[in-house]
Order: structure tokens, then sequence, then C-alpha cells
């Protein structure tokens, strides 16, 4: 069975909604700690969604493509979205000191989060 394009972006954009959230609720679960811990949980997670976000976009957005280009247009959004994660990891770290335990459990809980969202039903 094939899905249509509209489906796969209200997947995709619901990915990001959901990786949104989780993200938060780690951040907010971080400050109860520390500030520090909170914002880099907070950049952590954020980095994730914010890379899923641009994946998104640019594997999904404009008409159905040809099956090289649209393969093409993936990898180059996965590219994107892990050239944000690891930039967010790099500030995060050497320039800004945040604490690295939070940093990491925001992103792999955010990222993980996309994994709930195919057993989410619309």
């Amino acid at each position: 069975m094939f899905n249509s394009l509209t489906a796969n972006r209200r997947l995709a954009f619901r990915t990001v909604a959901v990786q949104a959230a989780v993200a938060t609720l780690v951040a907010l679960a971080f400050l109860l700690q520390d500030p520090q811990a909170a914002l880099a949980a907070a950049i952590g997670g954020g980095a994730a969604a914010f890379g899923s976000l641009l994946l998104a976009w640019r594997s999904m957005m404009g008409p159905a493509y040809s099956a090289g280009l649209a393969l093409a247009r993936i990898v180059s959004g996965l590219l994107l979205k892990w050239f944000v994660v690891l930039g967010a990891l790099y500030l995060s770290l050497a320039r800004l000191g945040l604490p690295p335990l939070p940093l990491l459990a925001g992103l792999v809980v955010t990222m993980a989060a996309s994994f709930l969202t195919l057993r989410l039903k619309a």
C-alpha cells in the first residue's frame, strides 16, 4: 500500500512537534537540578527537533520528484540534520561549557521520541 505525499508530510511534521514537546519536558525536568543543566538539555533536544524539521522540509516540500532526486533530497536533509546536531554539541560543550550528561540526555530522549510518533494514531 502506498502513502500519499500529504500523509508523509503530516507524519514528518507531527514527528517534529512530538520531538519539540519531549525536548521541552526534558529541559523542565533538568530545571529541577540546575539552570545550566536545563539549558544543556534544551539545546540538545532543540537541536534534534530543529534538525528533524530541516530534514522534513528538505525531503518533503515540493512536488513529487523522481526516485533519484527524492533520494538525493533525503540524503541532503539527513546531512543538514547532523550538521545542526553536531554543531550544537560542539557549541554547547566546547564554547559554552555546559554539562554533557543533560545535553546528551536531551538529545537521545528527543531522538527516541520519533519512534513514539510512529505508534501514535492521528
